[in-house]
């Protein structure tokens, strides 16, 4: 590359705000939350089932739904009938705007702008 097609030094770069980004992958890198997320896509569930599915120790189940919970990616609902059990499933909406902040993240910008060149 020559010294002209260079880009110039730039150092007014903008800082993008990744905060909630950051926040979804955090919760999203564990590989049993993961699993779970992926699991109440068939619907709700409640932790002894996921626990079985999963060879996990219930209370492990809960602290991993827990995190979700907190993220507002699942949410928590009692049985009407027995209020002992308590259904979990996905939040719909949060998932997907999850999903908008992480593309906005990973995708390539629409429209690159192009690097001015240094003078020759």
């Amino acid at each position: 590359m020559s010294p002209a097609s260079l880009p110039v030094c730039r150092t007014d770069l903008p800082v993008p705000d990744v905060r909630p980004q950051v926040a979804v992958a955090g919760v999203l890198a564990d590989h049993t939350r993961s699993t779970i997320l992926a699991m109440l896509r068939a619907g709700p569930a409640c932790v002894c089932e996921m626990a079985a599915a999963l060879a996990e120790r219930p209370n492990n189940v809960s602290n991993h739904l827990a995190r979700l919970r907190e993220a507002g990616l699942v949410r928590a609902s009692r049985n009407p009938l027995d209020a002992r059990w308590v259904y979990y499933e996905r939040d719909e909406a949060a998932c997907a705007a999850a999903l908008s902040d992480l593309r906005t993240l990973l995708e390539p910008s629409a429209s690159p702008s192009p690097s001015p060149s240094r003078p020759g």
